[in-house]
């Protein structure tokens, strides 16, 4: 086990400088697209309802509920009629906090969008060669492809002028998108203001307004300053109880092995054994609904399964937790890490925050009646079986605690009452 000094040296402290610089006139701008149903194809949902302030930046759901559904966090209802939705998004809603430092270079839970120039555009990404030029951060290109995802934001095909623009190709649908912010005068007059290369609104693009979001998501949702913090940078001690957690945590219990660095993440893909359910993130060859993670953007069969260790600041504010939300608590999903195939084999699905959407209910658990893919999912497994006492279990459930910051749940700009569209705001 590790005492205060060595446990400081082995986790660096988080500070502002780490983080991409942003400006305050872009950052305005991007706070209220953030919360402006103009950028989805059937203006009913923004990126804000699914990352609101009000649950943390995320929507306190297992499998979101996209576009086509009303409300808010789990009191969200999947729609009606021809609205209705058709899919439940297959992975939880993550976790945004400390999305803009620097050291991170992969987003997404399976990594599909990482910075590379091997499309000569910045990024590997699903768009592949046709990703916008001049995007300047990760935190900026992963802002606008929610946007042209169906089920998330852009709606069904023959629904809108969006949806009909990527069925022909994805990049189809971003400069529509940019029109439709740019035509509203005091969108127009922000974007003047803001940017130097833009003398008129007509010159706004999806890069200006990716600008904007990621200026927006990276200065609201930084965190360094919880108690964990003031420990690492003022020496300041935990409660009793959370340093008997932190101990665990950098000690016997190995959680550090994965939940390392100064984001309390290692940025790569490891395999849970998660209990299995909801659509699956299916590929066109691979109809079968389960989600493989890593592996769908690599295509290697040695990363079936694995998903990206997610950043821990203010994870006690981010249930349910693992990438389809499998677990309510903080409490399930350390027990998970420490037994993974008895909490698998317990699991049942009462524990999966899933509002009722009777047309889909078929579909929700049929993965597990699957025998050979649950055999195949239960052989990939990273974590080995720890054994703790409840007691020890509750310390690292404190500790995680400990993480929250202290203006984590106010935020920085926040949820603005109004956005120029005239649009509600959720």
């Amino acid at each position: 086990m590790l005492i205060s000094g060595s446990v400081c040296a082995q986790t660096p402290a988080v500070f502002p400088d780490q983080f991409h610089p942003t400006d305050p006139l872009k950052a305005r701008i991007g706070q209220l697209l953030f919360y402006d149903k103009i950028l989805s194809g059937n203006r009913n949902i923004s990126c804000g309802t699914c990352h609101h302030h009000d649950h943390g930046g995320s929507d306190g759901l297992s499998l979101g509920i996209g576009e086509g559904g009303s409300g808010l966090g789990p009191e969200r209802t999947a729609g009606t009629g021809e609205d209705k939705i058709r899919k439940r998004i297959p992975r939880n809603a993550t976790s945004l906090w400390n999305l803009g430092h620097k050291s991170i270079t992969v987003v997404f839970q399976d990594g599909r969008l990482e910075i590379s120039d091997i499309y000569q555009n910045g990024f590997n990404s699903p768009a592949e060669e046709w990703l916008p030029k001049g995007l300047n951060t990760v935190i900026s290109a992963q802002a606008i492809f929610p946007l042209v995802a169906q089920f998330e934001m852009s709606g069904n095909p023959k629904e809108n002028e969006i949806a009909g623009a990527i069925h022909d190709r994805i990049d189809m649908a971003w400069p529509i998108l940019a029109k439709r912010v740019r035509t509203i005068p005091a969108y127009g007059e922000m974007f003047v203001k803001a940017f130097e290369n833009i003398d008129h609104p007509a010159q706004v693009t999806i890069v200006d307004i990716a600008k904007a979001l990621g200026d927006f998501i990276n200065s609201e949702w930084q965190s360094y300053d919880s108690p964990y913090d003031a420990l690492l940078t003022l020496g300041r001690p935990l409660p009793a109880s959370a340093e008997r957690g932190r101990q665990l945590f950098f000690g016997a219990a190995n959680c550090a092995t994965c939940h390392s660095g100064p984001l309390l993440s290692d940025q790569k893909f490891h395999a849970l054994g998660l209990p299995a359910f909801g659509p699956g993130r299916t590929r066109r060859w691979d109809p079968t609904p389960r989600d493989v993670g890593r592996m769908g953007e690599s295509d290697d069969i040695k990363d079936a399964y694995r998903f990206k260790t997610p950043r821990l600041r203010n994870v006690a504010l981010t249930a349910p937790y693992g990438h389809n939300g499998a677990y309510p608590t903080l409490e399930g999903i350390v027990r998970h890490h420490l037994d993974p195939a008895g909490m698998r084999a317990a699991w049942t699905p009462d524990l999966a925050a899933l509002p009722k959407v009777p047309w889909l209910e078929t579909i929700d658990f049929v993965i597990q009646s699957d025998r050979l893919e649950m055999a195949r999912q239960a052989e990939h497994l990273d974590i080995k079986p720890v054994h703790l006492s409840p007691g020890e279990i509750a310390d690292i459930v404190t500790f995680l605690h400990s993480l929250t910051g202290e203006r984590a749940k106010k935020g920085r700009l926040g949820r603005p009452d109004s956005v120029p569209s005239g649009l509600r705001v959720d």
